[in-house]
């Protein structure tokens, strides 16, 4: 991908970004009333999200008191679920009074939501999201109320999305360039767009892209996984020849630390449902090596693939398993 044939690479972000979220002095927001919402411990984690979640849909939004953006979206979420009339529960956790729950799931930033559908995390997403986003997400978990506002660029996302899996780097490309030129700090777009040159093997202009972006929209989670990303690619370039490794592992399967650097290998080579199970391997025999490093090396994983991906949702069910057995 030339610089010709893609306007939306290294410093296309130069001076066109400015804040767009203010979170200051939200004011604290209290529980609502309705059923449909409630607060939930440790202790009733099981009973209001695992069971509950087969009946129907529950939305788990991890927070605390201190956190701007949670009171930021506290009032958005709760009103779309209310108008949701039914289709979904949102329960909530105070990461600081509960913080066993979230720590197991691998929750470091808040505010962050994660849809529960028949006893099992499916879907997530995290930050203060504007209400059409939060409106989609329902829509996706519960199926449609109405007219989505935002259905063309998501569609457009979407669609670029499935290309970039299925290697259509190209055309992956266009559609989100298309959306960029269209919306600078689409965060999705230019997350997208990285990825096309990672793919490719352009990482070094994916890190002049990346070092372009404007620190507020750096922080969002799609920005996010591509730093994290570009980081692993690099500690993979370390960690030695995937053949030796895996021969050692023939030789002594219990040798956790060679598995974990397969693990790491493979990830960056694309073969996420190989990388998770080594880790899910690692879990299963000791959940003590590297104190429990092989959990934290996969939740790392999932924040790269997206809550989304079928390895994020797949090995989160068998992660999930593991915990909760």
């Amino acid at each position: 991908m030339s610089g010709r044939d893609n306007p939306y690479g290294a410093g296309a972000y130069g001076g066109q970004m400015t804040a767009s979220a203010n979170y200051g002095a939200a004011p604290a927001v209290q529980p609502a009333a309705d059923s449909a919402i409630k607060d939930t411990t440790t202790a009733g984690f099981s009973k209001d999200v695992i069971e509950e979640s087969r009946r129907q849909p529950v939305l788990v939004d991890f927070w605390a008191p201190w956190c701007g953006p949670c009171k930021q979206l506290t009032p958005v979420i709760e009103k779309v679920v209310n108008e949701a009339q039914g289709r979904v529960k949102l329960v909530k956790m105070n990461i600081d009074d509960h913080p066993s729950i979230p720590g197991q799931l691998g929750i470091q930033s808040i505010p962050a939501v994660i849809a529960f559908v028949d006893g099992r995390p499916v879907d997530g997403f995290m930050g203060a999201v504007p209400e059409s986003q939060v409106r989609q997400f329902i829509d996706r978990i519960a199926g449609p109320a109405g007219a989505d506002q935002a259905a063309e660029v998501e569609s457009v996302l979407g669609e670029a999305e499935t290309l970039l899996a299925e290697g259509n780097i190209q055309d992956a490309a266009q559609l989100y360039g298309a959306v960029l030129q269209a919306d600078p700090e689409n965060a999705k777009a230019a997350g997208g767009m990285m990825l096309c040159l990672i793919a490719m093997g352009e990482t070094a202009r994916a890190s002049q892209m990346l070092a372009s972006i404007p620190e507020d929209l750096a922080k969002d989670a799609a920005i996010q996984a591509v730093a994290k990303k570009l980081e692993q690619i690099e500690e993979a370039r370390k960690l030695g020849d995937p053949l030796a490794l895996e021969h050692d592992l023939a030789l002594h399967p219990d040798n956790h630390e060679a598995r974990m650097k397969l693990a790491k290998i493979l990830n960056v080579q694309g073969q996420r449902e190989e990388a998770a199970e080594h880790l899910l391997m690692i879990m299963r025999k000791d959940r003590s090596f590297d104190d429990d490093g092989a959990r934290r090396q996969l939740l790392q994983f999932f924040d790269v693939w997206g809550p989304k991906d079928p390895a994020t949702i797949a090995a989160r069910r068998k992660l999930s398993s593991i915990l909760f057995s």
